[in-house]
């Protein structure tokens, strides 16, 4: 339904721009606004929406970036933080799967509400990113705990800034090493047994 009316209390003839129904009830409602406009001032629109009706997602688009909200941390109250957000200039795989999801064929609110409430987590996987390019003090003295049982000096920490760097680089790569070999040796098995 384009320009669907969500009345909000003070405010008479209020309009979302598109609302995808179910039943006669709204499930999904969609804030759409300028390509070159920054999203970040508009949400608090498609907040006011989402209260006052029964959607349980929300989309705020620029027609580049796609921001999806629902209400995990608090019920018929759309969450600050989008729980998945695409950028159709750069579709990873794992967001498509995510995107499927949405298709009329597959949509189901519980699971894709399961899905909301793992990818609201996913913020762990930029974290931890960040920490093995840039252990943080913290991080650094959690593991130097491990293997130091003394007080840990600036000079210390610094010390096992370099280590914790280096060990994490080591283990990736021998995790990348395990693979490839696995990778080969499954080739190399399944070449000698077409022969």
């Amino acid at each position: 339904v384009p320009e669907m009316t969500c009345d909000i209390a003070m405010k008479k003839g209020e309009k979302i721009d598109y609302a995808i129904m179910k039943e006669g009830e709204p499930i999904l409602l969609i804030e759409c606004k300028h390509w070159a406009q920054d999203l970040n001032l508009h949400d608090n629109q498609l907040i006011r929406y989402f209260n006052v009706s029964k959607a349980k997602f929300g989309i705020l688009t620029n027609g580049i970036t796609y921001r999806f909200y629902t209400d995990l941390i608090e019920p018929n109250k759309m969450d600050e933080k989008p729980f998945l957000e695409v950028d159709i200039t750069d579709l990873k795989d794992n967001q498509i799967e995510e995107l499927k999801k949405f298709h009329k064929s597959y949509f189901d609110v519980d699971n894709v509400l399961s899905s909301a409430n793992e990818l609201k987590y996913t913020e762990l996987k930029a974290i931890l990113a960040k920490e093995f390019v840039n252990p943080s003090p913290d991080f650094v003295k959690y593991f130097a705990k491990q293997v130091y049982d003394g007080i840990i000096t600036a000079k210390l920490l610094e010390q096992f800034t370099s280590l914790t760097k280096k060990s994490i680089s080591t283990y990736i790569n021998d995790l990348i090493s395990e693979r490839l070999k696995s990778a080969l040796n499954t080739e190399e098995t399944v070449s000698s047994q077409e022969k």
